[in-house]
């Protein structure tokens, strides 16, 4: 059997990942995103004693868990080695080969990371796996209009300028795709939703400098391997600014961030019932008067 062709160079993108983190990693979405973990977890009410962060770029995500349930035994699986945290054990470890035993751990966490790897129905049925039952995902993702006006951008100035585009920019999942592919794990209760973080920048250079600055640049293994023309740079940031800026001169980049919520099956999680089993009316809960399609609504 031949094996599945690979979307990203994960090579390449721990290499751009450690260079960043050597020039001064730009953390600010990793750092909204722990707040945001630290807010949904805050909802959860259960305290959990064995916890899992996978391959966030930072350490952001295993000080939340670590602050909030200080006697758990938090591991961190980095996608670099790092400076040991405080009360926090760490490894490296590539989020597609999890190295975890079965029903080890009861949460597991995950920020801004699993958009990035080449399998993700895969890592998604390794992360389930390692959860006890009844146990806890909580993640998050880039989803599909990420960076919609740089995309956008390029793509107009590389038709205009070279007659063709190339890939600049990983495709995204959508909202609609997250919720189906925690069922396809095997995860019970699965719930998608999604953020957008709009950042604004004076040029589009600036953003690409953040881009780099987060390890973010192009990793895709079909990516164009010649240099990026200067007309056809020049000719993005024209576009970008014609189209996407605010009143004030100030450029819009957006980021959607989708979040995944599932549980690891148990015996004890709500089901829903079957068609036709309900014992209450829904007009009832709701204090209102239930028509039949055929009727006329009362005056």
């Amino acid at each position: 059997m031949t094996a599945p062709s690979h979307l990203f160079d994960t090579g390449l993108a721990r290499r751009r990942l450690a260079r960043a983190r050597r020039t001064g990693f730009a953390d600010f979405l990793v750092a909204r995103m722990a707040a945001d973990l630290d807010d949904r977890l805050g909802a959860v009410l259960r305290t959990f004693t064995t916890c899992l962060d996978l391959a966030t770029p930072t350490t952001a995500a295993a000080r939340v868990l670590a602050a909030r349930y200080p006697d758990a035994a938090v591991l961190r699986l980095a996608p670099l080695a790092e400076a040991a945290e405080l009360g926090v054990a760490q490894a490296v470890a590539d989020p597609e080969a999890l190295p975890a035993a079965p029903g080890h751990f009861d949460c597991a966490v995950s920020l801004l990371a699993l958009q990035g790897v080449n399998d993700l129905p895969g890592t998604l049925v390794q992360l389930r796996r390692a959860l006890r039952p009844d146990g806890l995902f909580l993640g998050c993702l880039f989803g599909g209009a990420t960076l919609i006006e740089l995309r956008t951008s390029f793509a107009q100035a590389e038709s205009e300028v070279e007659g063709g585009i190339s890939p600049r920019v990983a495709p995204f999942a959508e909202v609609r795709e997250a919720g189906a592919l925690l069922q396809r794990a095997g995860f019970a209760l699965p719930v998608a939703d999604t953020e957008t973080v709009t950042v604004r920048y004076a040029d589009p250079f600036a953003l690409m400098r953040d881009l780099r600055a987060m390890g973010l640049t192009n990793t895709l293994v079909e990516r164009r391997r010649t240099p990026l023309r200067r007309t056809t740079l020049i000719r993005m940031a024209e576009i970008y600014a014609s189209r996407f800026a605010d009143a004030d001169g100030r450029l819009r980049a957006t980021f959607e961030v989708l979040w995944l919520t599932g549980w690891a099956p148990h015996a004890s999680q709500q089901v829903p019932l079957k068609p036709g089993t309900a014992k209450a009316r829904l007009a009832d809960a709701l204090g209102t008067i239930e028509l039949n399609p055929n009727e006329r609504i009362p005056r």
